[in-house]
């Protein structure tokens, strides 16, 4: 099984930018991230499929920009033009396969396996 380690998340103000990391112990394949704030559902911010296609929330859409080292077995979320509503914890998840297309990638039940997360806090 693929294990995920998230890093990157920290606090900063509105404007600001984070690179969020999630390093995987095999091969990347199919990934996204997702965020969640306490008593609220796990949302999809970022997926990409095996060939190169990619897939954003709408909240984050022209912000946020998803990428993957395969060399590295990482995959990258830079955030730029935090807002506050940006603040959650932000998790990285994997198919554990491979993947063709992206219509899925924002559903967290489509992902058997995840990281522990990291916070990020944008303050105002």
């Amino acid at each position: 099984q693929v294990q995920l380690v998230e890093s990157g998340g920290g606090s900063v103000q509105a404007g600001g930018s984070l690179r969020l990391s999630c390093a995987a112990s095999r091969s990347t394949s199919c990934m996204a991230w997702f965020r969640q704030v306490p008593g609220s559902e796990r949302e999809g911010v970022a997926g990409m499929d095996n060939y190169g296609g990619t897939i954003y929330a709408d909240s984050v859409t022209g912000r946020f920009t998803i990428s993957q080292d395969n060399d590295k077995n990482t995959l990258y979320l830079q955030m730029n033009s935090l807002k506050p509503e940006d603040s959650a914890m932000y998790y990285c998840a994997s198919k554990g396969l491979s993947c063709s297309g992206t219509g899925s990638l924002l559903w967290s039940g489509f992902f058997p396996l995840w990281g522990q997360g990291t916070q990020v806090t944008v303050s105002s």
